[in-house]
């Protein structure tokens, strides 16, 4: 769209969803539209503004714009990175897109695997932008916006979470606080109910999403059609509460049934979309999800991501604080036993000694003054993938170290935030964007044409989250205490009650399983694994052995195995076959 005789232009993806009350305010200051698109509103705000008009937006959203008087693009990425915006420069051109395959389709832009973004994602499941999976293809951090002006790239954060110092923590009303965050809830999801198209919403049977449902169903008029997966493994399934809080709300529901071969068929289309490696294969049910969801006629989905974050919900957070709680006393005899309050639903875990447990989970006082300590247990867990490299990938990767430069991105306040906080700050600006978003939400969404919708990720939800003392995060050990405390009155007390359980899906076995599709033993097999160079033949052939007598278990080998076989998609879809996947 352009605007002002064409001295602005837009290329836009996303809503923003405050843009009725901005319109009226520049009209008030003499602006005239032609539309009433919120895409006729940025180019205004802008005009109005300059590069300082994102912080007026509520919303979502991947956007340029081209100033044809100065010469100069702007481009800007909404505050929790909801919506992708990825660029590359080659010698005489700047491109950018929503998708690194729109890049690719460029002649002039080389493909090639970029072995540290790899070695990031096999550390904390995501890469740290602006670096990406592939060599040369950067992305555009949530919360940023950039100038590209005289061959010159500046970028620049416009807005970014900040906690309070853990010495300046004080009391605060609870029930004040709960009564703000209701209210804020209620107006998320009002402005997100905003559409030209009936709204539906996901209902998982978690809080999250029977929250979410809930705002719907009570403070507003919609008529409300809701969408679940439920699944053939009982260990997975949750569709009992998904039916609960449905006749309990009052809703049209739907579900889509998901078997483990249905997760193999549909994984290579998953990578396409995710357009790197994934180490989970949770985003396949949900691609399945998206499709249930836009055959059932709906393009809009309200979703309940964000809210584990924002306040406090993931294990992670209990798991750090028990560690914490452990730390400090070493020698007690009965501190380690908290431990078995962790992972019920991961049996396995469950069966393992209690030294081990004190062990694995690093409790150790030399260990409590590491600002990054909450994460240690999933990151070494997750760097045990790098023992498959192969000896050439290895010594590429000789003197690379990721954690350290994830160290030196945190913002130099991170040291002084209370250790809750900095655990919410990794998830929140790391994992949230550059796993549950690109790799579960939006693109799963995107990939049948499906705009999710995300109340939690309001940024005025995701602040008033951030100053919230973290005892009103997590009570003890029950997680998103002020959360729950709001919203008594509207949702089954079953749910609130019940324990956290995370939203899993079947893994190794889905590949393993006798009849798996031909594209996991061609893609694994020995000389396609040396062709990629990435990974070593003997160990993958080793790994693989242990699904197939049977004798594979927990987290490590699922990840290890779903981590390799989404890196050798990549590689044939992205590197190898690229022009025969987009013909």
């Amino acid at each position: 769209m352009s605007a002002f005789d064409g001295d602005l232009w837009i290329s836009f993806n996303g809503e923003i969803f405050n843009h009725l009350e901005i319109r009226a305010n520049l009209e008030r200051k003499g602006h005239q539209f032609t539309t009433r698109s919120d895409t006729e509103v940025i180019l205004h705000s802008y005009a109005e503004k300059g590069e300082d008009c994102v912080k007026d937006f509520n919303g979502q959203w991947a956007f340029a714009i081209w100033d044809r008087r100065r010469r100069r693009l702007f481009l800007s990425r909404d505050r929790l990175g909801v919506r992708p915006l990825f660029y590359t420069r080659t010698k005489d051109v700047f491109i950018f897109a929503s998708e690194i395959k729109a890049i690719f389709a460029h002649r002039k832009v080389p493909r090639a695997i970029d072995h540290e973004g790899l070695d990031q994602i096999f550390s904390f499941w995501c890469c740290l932008p602006p670096k990406t999976f592939f060599k040369g293809i950067s992305e555009l951090p949530g919360g940023h916006s950039m100038r590209v002006e005289d061959g010159r790239i500046t970028l620049y954060p416009y807005w970014r979470l900040d906690y309070p110092n853990g010495a300046s923590l004080t009391d605060e009303n609870p029930d004040l606080l709960a009564e703000e965050l209701k209210a804020l809830l209620v107006d998320a999801t009002r402005l997100r109910l905003r559409a030209d198209v009936p709204v539906g919403a996901y209902l998982s049977g978690g809080l999250d999403s029977t929250v979410t449902t809930a705002l719907i169903r009570h403070y507003t008029n919609a008529p409300l059609r809701t969408f679940s997966v439920s699944f053939e493994d009982p260990g997975f399934d949750e569709s009992p509460f998904q039916h609960e809080a449905s006749t309990f709300l009052g809703t049209d529901h739907q579900e889509v049934h998901c078997r483990a071969e249905d997760i193999a068929k549909v994984f290579p289309d998953v990578i396409w979309h995710t357009e790197k490696p994934i180490l989970r294969t949770a985003p396949a049910p949900l691609y399945l999800l998206s499709r249930l969801v836009r055959e059932s006629g709906f393009k809009v989905v309200m979703t309940g991501e964000g809210a584990d974050e924002v306040f406090g919900g993931y294990d992670i957070f209990k798991e750090a604080k028990i560690r914490h709680f452990m730390g400090r006393s070493p020698g007690s005899r009965w501190r380690h036993l908290l431990l078995k309050r962790l992972y019920p639903y991961l049996t396995n875990l469950q069966k393992q000694p209690e030294a081990y447990l004190a062990s694995f989970f690093k409790a150790r006082p030399q260990d409590l003054t590491d600002p990054c300590y909450s994460h240690f247990p999933r990151w070494d867990m997750t760097a045990m993938i790098k023992m498959f490299y192969s000896p050439e990938w290895k010594e590429r990767l000789a003197g690379f170290d990721a954690r350290g430069l994830l160290r030196g991105s945190l913002p130099r306040e991170f040291h002084n935030w209370d250790d809750f906080c900095r655990g919410q700050y990794l998830e929140t600006a790391i994992l949230l964007p550059g796993y549950i978003l690109s790799s579960q939400g939006d693109r799963m969404a995107m990939a049948h044409s499906v705009e999710g919708r995300f109340p939690f990720l309001d940024h005025r939800l995701a602040e008033f989250g951030a100053k919230l003392p973290p005892r009103l995060k997590m009570k003890g050990l029950n997680e998103k205490y002020l959360l729950k405390k709001c919203m008594t009155d509207l949702i089954p007390k079953s749910v609130l009650t019940r324990p956290k359980q995370p939203y899993r899906a079947p893994e190794g076995q889905c590949f393993t399983a006798p009849g798996a599709p031909d594209y996991i033993s061609e893609l694994l097999s020995s000389k396609r694994l040396r062709e990629e160079g990435i990974f070593q033949p003997s160990a993958v052939e080793k790994l693989l052995d242990k699904f197939r007598h049977g004798m594979a278990v927990g987290i490590k080998d699922n990840m290890a195995l779903v981590g390799i076989l989404s890196t050798q998609i990549s590689a044939d879809q992205f590197i190898q076959n690229f022009d025969s996947h987009t013909a």
